[in-house]
């Protein structure tokens, strides 16, 4: 065969990613927005001396650190897509930086319950005036930064004109999960409601005396900062380590390939290589003349699945 027409069957592993993402621009804009607070915060406190201003100011630094890592995945993951190196393109640098910063997230809520646990032993004096303008400040700024990432999810509508295979069905408009834009979104979302709930444990303290509701407050906010943690480490794990698409996506795939015939599916794994798009390897038991391009046509759009890999097996016997 004529090594220049090898380009038929070949084809490239970019599979949209080297297109910005919308997850991208708002994640930039949010970090300006945190960033500038941090250096209002940061100035003001030192200016003015307050404590409470310049611990706030620092913790909006350390996470500018944390959206940065979720910006610099976006971007490593559209600058490397076409870099063979990455066997099925740089989806799944979602999926790490997601992961990063679940755990950077986890490591904020044990800091959240190490301190609260520390007041409740020794409890320090509340400048509430100052503190409650200092919450609010940061309820606004994330509230802000919430609206601005939407809901954690990306829609993957792109198309990729790329080759002649029949791999892409990006056309699909699947519900495609972007985890390092969720990632921003949980960690801006756990913001807000640890600002939420020292308002609210300020406002019980100065006017009711409920100094203990401060650092209660700072137990219950850590505990629903470290299940939303969990819940995204969890989710992005299973990417990173190439967990199999759950049962009923199988499932669908199983059923369209084996259609109303005699064909059955042997050996099935399909798992996820990015937001929204998969990457299938299955062995077909057959006693027709079927191609592996035949099997490929009938996989589901909506699964998008963007890499394939067919064995066909003629069942014992048939000549």
């Amino acid at each position: 065969m004529h090594s220049d027409n090898m380009h038929l069957w070949s084809h490239h592993h970019i599979f949209g990613q080297d297109r910005r993402r919308s997850g991208e621009r708002r994640t930039l804009l949010v970090i300006a927005l945190t960033a500038a607070t941090m250096v209002l915060e940061i100035s003001t406190g030192i200016l003015f001396g307050s404590m409470a201003l310049l611990a706030d100011g620092l913790h909006m630094a350390s996470h500018t650190v944390a959206l940065g890592i979720t910006a610099f995945a976006y971007v490593y993951a559209r600058r490397h897509a076409a870099n063979p190196d990455f066997s099925f393109g740089t989806g799944k640098v979602n999926a790490l930086g997601g992961f990063t910063v679940a755990l950077l997230l986890a490591g904020f809520s044990v800091a959240m319950a190490w301190e609260s646990a520390a007041r409740f032993l020794a409890p320090v004096p509340i400048a509430f005036d100052q503190a409650i303008a200092v919450a609010v400040l940061g309820l606004i700024v994330n509230g802000l930064s919430v609206l601005l990432l939407g809901d954690g999810h990306d829609h993957g509508h792109g198309h990729d004109p790329g080759h002649g295979h029949k791999h892409d069905h990006s056309h699909g408009h699947a519900h495609a999960h972007d985890h390092n834009l969720r990632s921003a979104y949980l960690h801006v979302l756990a913001d807000a409601l640890t600002s939420l709930l020292a308002i609210f444990a300020l406002l019980a303290g100065k006017y009711l005396g409920y100094h203990w509701m401060d650092p209660a407050m700072g137990i219950v906010g850590a505990i629903l900062v470290a299940r939303w943690s969990l819940g995204l480490l969890r989710d992005s794990s299973h990417t990173l380590l190439d967990r199999q698409a759950p049962a009923a996506l199988c499932e669908q795939l199983r059923r369209a390939v084996e259609g109303q015939g005699h064909d059955r599916v042997a050996d099935l794994h399909l798992w996820s290589i990015g937001p929204g798009l998969h990457a299938a390897e299955l062995a077909v038991v057959t006693h027709d003349e079927l191609t592996p391009g035949e099997v490929k046509a009938r996989l589901p759009a909506a699964l998008r699945v963007v890499h394939a890999t067919v064995e066909i097996h003629r069942c014992p016997g048939d000549r």
